[in-house]
């Protein structure tokens, strides 16, 4: 008997409550992807993990080290064939690159759980590499600066492979949807601020991120602190390699240009809620085109439009994954038509 492929999700929403950094539509965005991969796609609601830091909750928080643990153990149970979707809302960030041969000046990506502890371009890597051989991991993050989020992940639709020129009329833009200084925030922390917010908790007066890291989570800070020079220096070399297979299982969607920042859609003045721009277009793409097997590529290319219609020009989602997994369908979903 063939064996049935699964599929396994993540979904992250980071609201950072009570905080100079908060957020209002990531929980938001969470509970809706749950509910638009179960109804447009076809999920067992049973396999979709939930992690949000919802104020006076008592689930599993999504700090750095419950991510990466939850992470690693969709990557380490999957098997060939299976499915892996990781959906992140909240801040992201730049930060200096410490990577071998990069310009001085260069910037790496990263997310920022609710605790600060940084997840990198670096980490997500390393879980595409831990894959088992046939096994695949989509992420889609919902978040600032996120093009590039696995590191050295082949550019598909981007700021050089991609020419954004549809264009829309003025009378078809959502007015309530443009964004403002009233109803609009970047899901971004600059680098700065993370700085400074790292060494009010270690009391270490040092610009190297890497020590308040290891000083606040020893080992469970990112690959990219942890990691001798010389092991960051055979990592690279390593991930320069993988340009070499056929095909990377890892599939990245993301909410902006690694220049960019994406927005958080606060509606609630009028009468409506909160959302990340990016994430309620991709579920806007799913809903309107239920029942159709759309490639990664179309959903990326399809969310630029809703985003461009409702009057958001300023990020232009990202899709980065091999040329074979740009055509094949999102999630490897066979859609649903229940109503």
């Amino acid at each position: 008997m063939e064996k049935e492929n699964k599929r396994f999700a993540l979904l992250v929403g980071c609201n950072y409550p009570n905080s100079q950094y908060e957020l209002h539509g990531c929980i938001n965005d969470v509970v809706a992807m749950k509910e638009s991969l179960v109804r447009e796609l076809g999920f067992d609601p049973k396999d979709i993990e939930v992690l949000t830091d919802e104020a006076g909750s008592s689930s599993v928080k999504p700090t750095g080290e419950n991510i990466k643990k939850a992470l690693g153990e969709l990557v380490d149970k999957a098997e060939a064939g299976d499915v892996l979707y990781f959906h992140y809302s909240g801040h992201g960030t730049r930060i200096p690159s410490l990577k071998p041969l990069h310009p001085i000046g260069s910037k790496d990506e990263a997310i920022v759980p609710c605790d600060f502890n940084l997840i990198t371009d670096v980490d997500f890597r390393h879980l595409v590499n831990r894959l088992a051989k046939g096994a695949s991991l989509t992420i889609l993050s919902d978040s600032c600066h996120s093009g590039g989020l696995i590191d050295k992940e082949k550019e598909q639709v981007g700021p050089t492979s991609f020419s954004d020129s549809d264009n829309v009329d003025d009378t078809t833009i959502n007015k309530a949807l443009k964004p403002s200084s009233s109803n609009s925030k970047p899901k971004t922390i600059p680098f700065d601020s993370i700085l400074k917010h790292l060494t009010s908790l270690t009391n270490i007066h040092t610009s190297d991120l890497a020590t308040h890291m290891l000083e606040l989570f020893g080992s469970n800070s990112s690959l990219k602190f942890r990691l001798p020079r010389f092991d960051q220096a055979q990592l690279h070399r390593d991930f320069s390699n993988l340009l070499m297979r056929p095909r990377d299982n890892g599939i990245l969607l993301s909410g902006c240009q690694a220049d960019e920042t994406s927005a958080d859609m606060n509606l609630a003045a009028a009468g409506g809620k909160a959302f990340g721009a990016f994430s309620n277009a991709v579920q806007t793409v799913l809903k309107e085109n239920r029942g159709k097997a759309l490639s990664n590529k179309e959903v990326v290319i399809m969310a630029r439009k809703v985003l461009k219609g409702n009057g958001i020009d300023h990020q232009h989602p990202c899709l980065y994954c091999s040329d074979e997994n740009a055509d094949l369908p999102f999630l490897m979903c066979q859609p649903t038509t229940t109503t």
